[in-house]
């Protein structure tokens, strides 16, 4: 009896160091993915402020 314990104690500390692995591994792609947004998100306001220069000379 006593080894089915120390089974289900080692089985579920294996399953809690997968969930952290994959928690850190979604927490870098949130990251990555971040990162990724506002650099879109810096060239769209570039963008934004070259076409409102380039109506602003036109007018």
């Amino acid at each position: 009896m006593s080894w089915m314990l120390v089974a289900a104690v080692l089985l579920a500390t294996a399953g809690l160091l997968v969930l952290g692995a994959l928690a850190v591994r979604l927490w870098l792609d949130v990251r990555a993915l971040a990162k990724g947004v506002d650099a879109a998100s810096r060239a769209l306001a570039e963008a934004a402020g070259d076409l409102a220069a380039s109506a602003a000379g036109r007018s």
